[in-house]
């Protein structure tokens, strides 16, 4: 089905807010998947026909970057980072744990059970530059810091359930679809809700203080002319 008109004005008000139109094609497609769940065809369509390129060109951006969905994903989608330090630090076997879990492949839609009020999908990703919390995993974008294959688990089945669950650096979880939305540009009124450093990301700062370190001051800098540094 074609998107409606609200939709339709909304991209068009995203591909507004930029000198060259064709800049806002990520937060469109982030705005369809808040609609349609997934990247559609007619999305795709229409984001070409907005931004006057061709739908190759959107069907290229949606299908390089793997956080626009092909397919459909849970109301809750998980991603466990499996790179170098969360991998030595437990993300593989929360990884799976978790396929074992929900009984799924990587990047797949666990079955909804009966009496399961969300459903729930699961994929591997890459490094969520999260590494002082690792072994990390994201709901719809969200940090759980420091999990186990245990916690990951009861966390899976909280959020079907239906409970509230908090990320640990940031708001109380949201849908994938209002998740979307968000970062389509259309602020939720969130922001300032819940934490946005752990500790041990403000380490650092809080050693510079006690030491009385501070950054150079930018004037003080040696500027180095072209070609000095082959000297």
């Amino acid at each position: 089905m074609a998107l409606d008109d609200k939709t339709m004005g909304e991209l068009r008000e995203i591909a507004g807010r930029y000198p060259e139109k064709r800049s806002g094609l990520l937060p469109m497609l982030h705005l369809v998947q808040s609609v349609e769940g997934k990247v559609t065809p007619d999305a795709i369509e229409a984001c070409a026909q907005i931004l006057e390129i061709s739908a190759a060109e959107v069907s290229g951006v949606a299908t390089f970057y793997t956080m626009y969905k092909r397919h459909a994903v849970g109301d809750f989608h998980v991603g466990v980072c499996t790179n170098t330090l969360c991998a030595v630090m437990g993300g593989d076997q929360i990884f799976e744990r978790l396929k074992d879990h929900l009984d799924v492949g990587n990047d797949e839609l666990a079955e909804k059970r009966q009496g399961d009020q969300y459903s729930v999908s699961l994929e591997h990703v890459e490094c969520n530059a999260a590494c002082d919390f690792a072994p990390v995993v994201m709901v719809n974008w969200e940090f759980m810091d420091n999990q186990t294959p245990e916690g990951a688990v009861q966390m899976v089945e909280a959020l079907r359930a239906g409970h509230d669950v908090k990320s640990t650096r940031g708001p109380k979880l949201c849908t994938w679809r209002e998740a979307e939305r968000v970062l389509a540009g259309f602020p939720d009124g969130r922001v300032d809700e819940g934490p946005s450093a752990g500790p041990a990301s403000l380490a650092g700062l809080e050693i510079a203080r006690e030491r009385g370190w501070k950054a150079p001051d930018a004037a003080a800098v040696p500027v180095i002319e072209k070609g000095q540094a082959d000297d």
